[in-house]
């Protein structure tokens, strides 16, 4: 029976410790997965449980991208310190001030603007203003249209993902304008995707996705009629050829893409918006972004910087988080089984201790001398 006993005490001491020490990885794991919807939270649990680890994370990260000549992101690192009540160095957080404000110095935003508007391509807000100024008065479209529309005529390497993309911005165009610019967050959607695809910014599964969305809302041979005829002198009647070969009722499925991808310039800047489309693979992993860049704002790209893809979704560790749980419900059961085995034994151990002061109360009693017969009768005569 001590044997017994002692071995559920044991038991129960290792039990108890190995909960204490699976415990937090159990409950972030739990935590984890219950925020797996919820790309805010996602992101907040997983930048708690980084700077846990190592408080000096958002430290480095800022150098990083001020050494890599990224004010935008530095400054997206410090609003993340200031959310998460991370002291940065005064010196860095001057610094970073300083490169913000020299990027946005009046001649450079001018120069970027004017690049924008002109090459279509840009990385930054002030060159996708002028990107989106070019597209918003056609004149991108029908160049992106014109460029890549006369590729394809010539047999040569065509992008069909910036051709599909700009023949649906210049029906969405049309759109913005009629609904006095209720359609314009798709409008800027389009354009961000394309210039991420010129630059190389969108990854290769949304790309693939993009450009069979793209196909399906264009009818290629009359889009081949409309680029053998178009013009840039002539924007007019492009316009409306081009138009003419745009499907809009099965142009859905790419507008709520394009609406999403404008949310997050909205939320984010473009070079969020760039970011995001690098890691998404698809338009869900987009739509989640979307939420994250409207919960999040400025600090969006240093979380997508810190987890990539992993920002967005619980893509990896489910196993292992599932792992945790599991190690910490079998240590809790195995507490309390141990706890019922000691109580088991004790119990038993308090019974087998009363029934042997009976048996010992029985046996003195059987024991105990019994008064003679004689001496009985002369207690009775007197």
């Amino acid at each position: 029976m001590r044997l017994q006993l002692g071995v559920a005490k044991l038991g129960l001491a290792i039990s108890a410790v190995a909960l204490v020490a699976v415990w937090p990885r159990a409950h972030h794991g739990a935590a984890m997965m219950a925020a797996q919807d919820d790309p805010a939270k996602l992101s907040d649990l997983q930048t708690a449980e980084a700077l846990r680890q190592d408080r000096g994370l958002i430290a480095r990260q800022t150098e990083l991208a001020l050494s890599a000549g990224d004010p935008d992101l530095a400054r997206s690192f410090v609003e993340l310190a200031n959310a998460h009540q991370v002291v940065l160095p005064e010196d860095l957080t001057r610094r970073v001030d300083d490169a913000v404000k020299s990027e946005r110095a009046p001649a450079q935003v001018a120069s970027r603007f004017a690049t924008g508007l002109v090459t279509g391509q840009g990385d930054d807000l002030a060159a996708l203003s002028g990107t989106v100024a070019g597209d918003l008065f056609v004149f991108g479209d029908i160049r992106d249209v014109i460029r890549e529309g006369k590729h394809l005529a010539t047999g040569e390497a065509a992008d069909h993902l910036v051709l599909g993309l700009a023949a649906a911005g210049i029906a969405v165009t049309a759109a913005t304008y009629v609904s006095v610019g209720a359609a314009a967050p798709a409008r800027a959607g389009l354009t961000l995707v394309k210039d991420a695809r010129k630059v190389g910014r969108i990854s290769s599964g949304l790309a693939g996705w993009a450009g069979r969305s793209a196909r399906e809302i264009v009818d290629a041979p009359a889009l081949q009629r409309a680029v053998a005829d178009a013009s840039l002198l002539r924007p007019a009647r492009t316009l409306e050829a081009v138009k003419a070969a745009v499907r809009t009722d099965k142009a859905g499925g790419l507008m709520r893409f394009a609406k999403d991808v404008g949310k997050i310039g909205e939320k984010a800047g473009t070079r969020g918006a760039f970011d995001a489309l690098k890691v998404a693979e698809n338009p869900k992993d987009v739509a989640r972004a979307a939420r994250l860049a409207e919960s999040k704002g400025g600090q969006t790209r240093a979380i997508i910087k810190l987890f990539g893809r992993g920002a967005l979704l619980l893509a990896t560790g489910t196993w292992n988080f599932a792992s945790w749980i599991f190690s910490a419900l079998l240590m809790l059961f195995s507490i309390v089984t141990s706890l019922k085995a000691g109580t088991e034994r004790l119990t038993q151990r308090w019974l087998d201790r009363r029934k042997r002061k009976a048996a010992k109360r029985v046996l003195a009693e059987t024991t105990r001398p019994q008064p003679s017969v004689g001496a009985a009768s002369a207690a009775a005569e007197a």
